[in-house]
């Protein structure tokens, strides 16, 4: 037989060989369950750091479950920093007004009057006024009035170690129609031109509402605004 022909044959039968896959697959899968040799030595297990490499499947799902959780805890934050409970209500504004104080012009070197003018937009509920007249020297009161009825106000006179306060207070149940409303403060002083620049006043009106305003202001040298 030549060389030609004894190639030609291999060459012919490798390629009409088939292998049995099923036949080398169970070998391997014997070899594997086989123990191994006494006499050889297998690699030494590599020990266990806890960290272990995820992989892509695992960072996605563990992303999601994050953003989910996240999300969560995100909305119950926000929910719990919200106490329940009734809404605020905001004060009504106080009523508009405005209150000058002047000295009277027909005082002498005796005595003296200091008036208060209240100008109102809107009636009044209540209304509180202060004056005070500073201890200069002798301020003894010698009376007051005001342009509102007598019957609608408590007045009180009181001296004080550094000042006579004259106040006048609004009845319950009664009320103060917008316009201009005068209260006067009558008093006797040492001899001279009196110094009212320590003078001061306080009005507190409140409207029918329930708003509130507070007006301050002095007299000045001889009267102020």
């Amino acid at each position: 037989m030549d060389e030609a022909r004894i190639r030609r044959e291999l060459r012919e039968a490798a390629l009409a060989h088939r292998p049995d896959r099923a036949r080398i697959l169970a070998r391997v899968e014997r070899g594997k369950a086989a123990p191994a040799p006494a006499g050889r030595r297998g690699r030494p297990p590599r020990p266990w750091s806890g960290r272990r490499r995820p992989s892509a499947v695992a960072v996605a799902v563990a992303a999601a479950v994050a953003g989910v959780v996240g999300l969560g805890g995100l909305a119950a934050t926000t929910l719990g920093d919200r106490p329940a409970g009734p809404a605020t209500v905001l004060p009504a504004p106080g009523p508009t007004a405005r209150a000058a104080g002047t000295i009277d012009p027909g005082g002498n070197r005796w005595w003296a009057q200091s008036d208060l003018a209240v100008t109102t937009e809107a009636p009044l509920a209540g209304l509180t006024v202060e004056l005070r007249v500073a201890q200069t020297g002798g301020v003894v009161s010698t009376g007051h009035w005001r342009t509102r009825p007598a019957e609608d106000f408590t007045v009180t006179v009181t001296e004080e170690p550094r000042a006579l306060v004259y106040r006048w207070t609004l009845e319950r149940g009664r009320t103060v129609p917008p316009g201009p409303h005068t209260f006067a403060a009558q008093y006797d002083h040492a001899e001279g031109v009196r110094d009212a620049s320590a003078d001061t006043y306080t009005v507190l009106l409140t409207g029918s509402d329930g708003g509130r305003t507070t007006l301050r202001g002095g007299f000045g040298p001889r009267g102020g605004s």
